[in-house]
């Protein structure tokens, strides 16, 4: 069988390539699955796709007019995916549950250390063999307070790696995590938890309840040199509410892996073109901000174990059997629809 792949990365190709050698067909596009490439499908009764993807009840009944039946995509993120569409057109939606949670918490940590001791800017200063010190000074880490909303599995690596630091620990979550209670972390309300840490990362499902869970409020309850990393999911902040914050000159660094508008913008070159999104654009101004393109998830560790998942999840559904990867299967409908 053929398999078509959307949105596949030049340096994810040959892993994927390799990982279904033997077992089926892939083709590889690089474009990414929207309502105008979904057409692209006709044919294909298994399609991947990436993150970014859009698969809204137009793209899925596209795609299932075409003889597409399965879906899997490559990410544990799905709130791209209408699932009750795909429930209602009898399709199988799969997603990757896990991926290395050291992939994403060791990123989290470089943008963190980036902001706070003014990388970026010094890096872009000795290019031009400016070698001076002015505005690069940073903070110890030591002895300050991290804050972790969301201790799952990259809360808790990115919890050990604070603790390492030699940090004090405050989590928000709606279960406590058993081990990150064993380092120390005191778990406490969101709203001590923006108020009282130096540094606070996010590790949490982008869902109804969590969707602008930074929002104006929550950045007005942070210290004034504070550090926001956010390498989950780019709804979590409210982003207008955040440039507003930096505009008064609060906030000593802020790390963004993610964005709420990025659909359509990251994973690609818009260089050479003029940037409609004035949010975006004025976030980019500020020397203390840094943000990257959604790439925390980007090792060749946590690629290669995406890639044996999504094969599985191909093998499952050939097969007819059910797994927690498969979020919707004909006559199984999503689980928050049940």
């Amino acid at each position: 069988m053929e398999i078509l792949a959307f949105g596949v990365q030049a340096d994810e190709r040959p892993l994927l390539e390799r990982a279904f050698a033997g077992r089926h067909q892939i083709r590889s596009l690089d474009v990414f699955l929207n309502r105008d490439t979904a057409p692209i499908a006709h044919g294909y009764e298994i399609v991947t796709a990436s993150v970014n993807a859009e698969l809204s009840a137009e793209v899925l009944q596209t795609l299932a007019a075409g003889g597409t039946k399965m879906i899997t995509q490559r990410s544990t993120g799905y709130n791209n995916i209408d699932l009750e569409a795909a429930a209602d057109l009898g399709m199988t939606i799969g997603r990757v549950s896990s991926y290395s949670p050291y992939a994403v918490a060791e990123f989290a940590w470089a943008l963190a250390l980036a902001v706070d001791r003014r990388i970026v800017r010094a890096v872009g200063r000795t290019r031009s063999f400016d070698f001076r010190l002015d505005g690069l000074m940073g903070r110890d880490l030591r002895g300050r307070t991290a804050g972790v909303i969301g201790t799952g599995r990259i809360g808790e690596a990115f919890t050990r790696i604070a603790h390492g630091f030699g940090m004090h620990l405050l989590g928000w979550d709606l279960v406590e995590n058993p081990a990150c209670l064993d380092l120390g972390m005191r778990y406490v309300d969101r709203r001590r938890l923006f108020a009282e840490a130096d540094l606070i990362s996010l590790h949490v499902p982008l869902v109804a309840d969590t969707r602008h869970l930074v929002d104006a409020d929550a950045l007005a309850l942070m210290r004034d040199d504070a550090l926001l990393i956010n390498s989950s999911r780019g709804g979590l902040v409210d982003t207008v509410a955040l440039v507003e914050t930096l505009k008064a000159g609060r906030l000593s660094g802020v790390g963004l892996d993610v964005y709420e508008e990025e659909a359509g913008l990251f994973f690609f070159d818009r260089s050479l073109e003029v940037v409609s999104d004035d949010t975006l654009a004025r976030l980019m101004t500020f020397g203390n901000v840094l943000v990257t393109s959604h790439q925390a998830y980007f090792t060749a560790d946590a690629v290669g174990q995406i890639i044996e998942v999504t094969v599985a999840n191909v093998e499952d559904y050939l097969a007819g059997r059910t797994g927690e990867n498969l979020l919707v299967t004909p006559g199984q409908r999503p689980a928050a629809a049940r």
